[in-house]
């Protein structure tokens, strides 16, 4: 535990902190003598009721609220049931500014040779978008639960498209458009889109890609979708003079979507009416659609935003995302705080490192967000933003957030040496099934090297032991949540019972969440995420079942069968593909590009392995299913417990030290 901080925040900074006037209010509205953090996280669990309702009236959350208790069935996690009673609707409270102030400012891969393409659009003009999109959508048939899909890159009409969706209570999906034509059916397929919003394109490392092909096969496959909307966003037109435009018949360009001058309304709806459907992918069967709440997204955000981030109205709020990560729904619900959002599409390196850093000076970041990887690639390459003089030093920035993966110390030492020296580093960790995070920053403490500072306010985070009892600072755990909080997911879609639910996060330890981090906690109160203890692999920060690679590897004839692990190596996880083959094959180059591009086709870049080794045999239990965890322990030198569940322990061997792995 590293004793001296590499960063203090000054006391004018914790003095106009969020986080200090909260706990202010506190002391104020109800007595309390709070003399820290954690005594106020202390507080927050003990009175789980009286502190997300403060925190819903300290953010201004707009709804009709209940003469109700704010918390029912307390001690059922899942079951708990919040703010019975209160209607609200999660748009309204994104949408609250009205004036000429710019809300939105996205730059692409092509506005550095355009400079036309950046665009602004103003919370007037936003307000005045999301009301026409709401009035095609009502006029398309859309009702109140309905789902909304959207196959878009990371640009304002998603933002105007989600939000619409949102006005009128029906549930918003997304996918990123480089997710192939099996990796958008299998997620789209099971919730039954009514309307779906995609483009004709998006650019990434120098090239233009044409999303209108694979959609119109994915829509081939989609009887349920009823209307198509396409943004012509490569080609800057309206879709009836683009030339791809035939591939998808009957479609409707976004420019002629809606009604113009429509009013913007909104349909109050229950806390826990159904807001956004994400998805997140394990090690068998078809990625699970995870169903979150308005209420609990909305309140959840708010509380990470203004008291962990300290973002207040007028900041500029940037994260590199896309719309297939949870982070960008995070990264909208900016608006809720009178934050303006900062949009990238394309690639974080092109065309050079110094793209996202020029987006952050120019339009004058207050918050950067971005993962551990890009983090780690810009110092191999040898950029350090703080020394390029076209970005005047980043003066606007205050807070760098981090998440995805663990940042490495290293990680720590390189924005403090290479991006600024004053700036709040936070570090986060949670994920698509809480839609949040469980362990994040806190604006007015010290950060310290390869700490995340604090568990979330209202998360009853902890590092629990084998027998799921609390284990004593230092020891190496699972990362789980002993309480219920107000964004877990209302359940899975098609999963009335809730079994599949259960079984994702509380089989092993009933009334605990766990859903398969390693962590330890120091004296302090901070975190370590040590990476993942299941089989999920987690390569820059994207968690990718490893079902999705065998349904794709399963095509390629020569494979017999196979095995996927995460390998960390140089403190990040890359993913390995082990393949048995059929005799007579051999894996050379040609047959490692025709698998890879097997799987990127179907699934996403992210897919693919960074190595594929042929091995003579894979480990299975004696029911016959593959051994993934034991595979990866034995790569990375550790040993293998219970080899007696093996019908093939001898096989173990073969994963030992392997050349192809050092490299």
């Amino acid at each position: 535990m590293d004793d001296a901080p590499l960063w203090v925040p000054s006391p004018k900074r914790v003095a106009d902190a969020h986080l200090t006037r909260f706990t202010e209010r506190l002391r104020a509205r109800r007595g309390l003598a709070l003399e820290d953090y954690a005594a106020l996280h202390r507080w927050s669990l003990e009175r789980p009721d009286a502190f997300w309702f403060e925190v819903a009236h300290y953010a201004g959350v707009v709804a009709d609220w209940a003469d109700q208790p704010v918390l029912r069935q307390a001690d059922r996690m899942p079951g708990a049931e919040w703010f019975p009673g209160a209607r609200l609707n999660y748009a309204e409270n994104l949408l609250r500014h009205h004036d000429d102030s710019p809300a939105i400012i996205a730059w692409d891969e092509l506005t550095p040779s355009a400079p036309a393409r950046r665009r602004a659009l103003s919370w007037r003009v936003l307000c005045a978008e999301v009301g026409r999109v709401a009035a095609g959508l009502r006029a398309a048939g859309v009702q109140p639960g309905d789902r909304v899909a959207g196959f878009l890159p990371n640009i304002p009409e998603a933002v105007v498209a989600m939000l619409a969706t949102a006005s009128i209570g029906a549930v918003w999906s997304s996918c990123s458009p480089d997710f192939g034509i099996s990796g958008v059916l299998d997620r789209f397929g099971q919730i039954a889109p009514k309307v779906l919003f995609t483009a004709d394109g998006y650019a990434y490392a120098g090239k233009r890609i044409d999303s209108l092909t694979p959609i119109a096969s994915v829509l081939a496959a989609l009887p349920s979708v009823s209307t198509v909307v396409v943004v012509s966003f490569l080609a800057g037109t309206d879709v009836a003079s683009d030339p791809l435009a035939p591939s998808l018949p009957g479609a409707i360009g976004w420019r002629r979507f809606g009604t113009p001058g429509a009013r913007l309304e909104f349909v109050r709806l229950p806390f826990d009416h159904p807001l956004f459907i994400l998805y997140s992918s394990g090690t068998t069967g078809l990625p699970k659609c995870i169903v979150h709440g308005a209420g609990g997204t909305l309140l959840q955000h708010l509380k990470e935003h203004q008291l962990h981030t300290d973002l207040k109205r007028g900041d500029r709020l940037f994260f590199f995302t896309t719309c297939g990560w949870m982070m960008w729904n995070w990264l909208v619900s900016g608006l809720a705080s009178g934050a303006t959002l900062l949009l990238y599409d394309g690639s974080p390196l092109h065309p050079g490192p110094d793209i996202l850093w020029r987006l952050a000076a120019e339009e004058q970041a207050t918050a950067f967000g971005t993962s551990p990887r890009y983090l780690t690639a810009l110092a191999k390459q040898g950029y350090a933003p703080a020394d390029d003089p076209a970005l005047g030093g980043l003066s606007a920035l205050r807070t760098v957030l981090s998440t995805g993966a663990p940042l490495a110390p290293e990680g720590f030492d390189f924005v403090y040496a290479s991006v600024k020296r004053e700036v709040h580093l936070a570090s986060i960790s949670g994920g698509t099934d809480i839609i949040s995070c469980f362990c994040l920053g806190d604006p007015t403490a010290p950060v310290y090297r390869g700490e995340i500072q604090c568990a979330g306010l209202g998360m009853a985070t902890d590092v629990a032991g084998p027998d799921g009892g609390t284990l004593p600072p230092g020891e190496l755990g699972e990362l789980v949540c002993r309480r219920p909080f107000p964004s877990m997911p209302l359940g899975f879609w098609d999963d009335p019972d809730n079994k599949r639910y259960r079984a994702a996060y509380f089989e092993r330890w009933p009334g605990v969440w766990h859903h398969g981090d390693f962590a330890s906690r120091n004296a302090r109160g901070a975190f370590t995420i040590h990476g993942r203890s299941d089989a999920v692999l987690n390569p820059g920060g994207v968690r990718i079942g490893t079902a999705e690679i065998y349904r794709q590897v399963e095509k390629v004839p020569e494979v017999l069968e196979s095995v996927c692990i995460g390998q960390v190596w140089q403190g990040e996880e890359r993913v390995v593909l082990f393949v048995r083959l059929r005799d007579g094959a051999i894996l050379d180059e040609a047959l490692r590009k025709r698998i890879g591009d097997t799987i990127r086709d179907s699934t996403s870049p992210r897919h693919v392995p960074a190595r594929i080794i042929a091995v003579d045999d894979i480990p299975r239990t004696l029911s016959g299913k593959t051994v993934e965890l034991a595979v990866r322990e034995v790569v990375h030198g550790r040993p293998v417990s219970n080899t007696a569940a093996l019908a093939n322990p001898a096989s173990l061997a073969l994963f030992h030290d392997l050349p192809g792995l050092r490299t």
